[in-house]
């Protein structure tokens, strides 16, 4: 239902510029040639590649003006990002760059002379450092970041130096404290001896609070 929702939503253009883009994209595809990759390329597929390129800079060049002006309004505020999310979700960057980029990928896989040929690919590098400072704006980036790379209990000694913590920096917490912690609302957890706050960990997760 909300993939029909999304299909009616989106303005008649854009729906032509995505059945375009995959049609690009179904005749670079290489059919059944053995596992073998062909050494030369007729002139009807260099002509497909070559219209791929001038798509692909033609989204870049919309793209590389939408970015800067949505990243502005975003840093504004944690709300201003929000709603700039849900437009730029809907319009080319949210709807036709990301499936480029997997079907660009998944070309390269197959035939990356076919794609170095074409030359579509160096105008996607163009459009990082937009996406990066658009994506840096995110609420609870930096915290995402650091749950990722020292999830406690896993990586965290390997970050932090568990050898180089000395006794005073130990804070020792009861049972009656942990237990009046959770019935506030709060959400300790203990591990091997070592209590761990999870409750930002209890928003994000897919298990439920049961299994937690």
């Amino acid at each position: 239902m909300d993939h029909e929702l999304a299909n009616r939503e989106r303005s008649a253009s854009l729906d032509l510029l995505l059945r375009f883009q995959r049609l690009l994209v179904s005749k670079l595809y290489p059919g059944d040639c053995g596992g073998q990759v062909p050494q030369t390329y007729s002139p009807d597929l260099l002509g497909v590649g070559s219209l791929l390129k001038k798509y692909t800079a033609l989204l870049c060049t919309h793209i590389g003006d939408i970015l800067p002006v949505a990243t502005s309004i975003a840093s504004t505020t944690h709300r201003h990002f929000a709603e700039v999310s849900r437009v730029v979700d809907g319009d080319l960057t949210g709807i036709l760059l990301p499936e480029l980029v997997v079907s660009i990928v998944l070309l390269l896989s197959k035939n990356a002379g076919l794609m170095q040929e074409a030359g579509a690919i160096p105008l996607l590098a163009g459009l990082l450092e937009h996406l990066d400072r658009f994506n840096h704006l995110a609420p609870g980036k930096e915290r995402d970041d650091n749950e990722d790379l020292a999830w406690p209990g896993i990586m965290g000694s390997f970050f932090t130096g568990q050898s180089c913590r000395n006794n005073e920096e130990v804070t020792l917490i009861r049972k009656a404290d942990l237990e009046n912690h959770n019935k506030d609302g709060g959400f300790w957890t203990v591990i091997d001896g070592k209590v761990y706050d999870i409750k930002d960990f209890q928003t994000q997760s897919l298990s439920g609070s049961s299994i937690l």
